[in-house]
């Protein structure tokens, strides 16, 4: 029972992960740039600066 127990818990934690990472918008949609656009700029990784830069200012 205890073996069914793990097996349980690990499937719904997989499942969890994978729903929780389609959440994510798409890198230079529109959802994305205002996501970041309200997140604080120190915040910010480096990537995401170039990718704001190349994807919402200069489109």
């Amino acid at each position: 029972m205890n073996v069914l127990k793990r097996t349980l818990a690990a499937v719904l934690a997989g499942t969890f992960l994978f729903t929780l990472s389609a959440c994510a918008p798409e890198i230079g949609s529109d959802k994305w740039c205002a996501q970041l656009k309200a997140k604080p700029t120190g915040d910010w990784t480096a990537n995401e600066a170039v990718d704001y830069a190349k994807h919402c200012i200069l489109k």
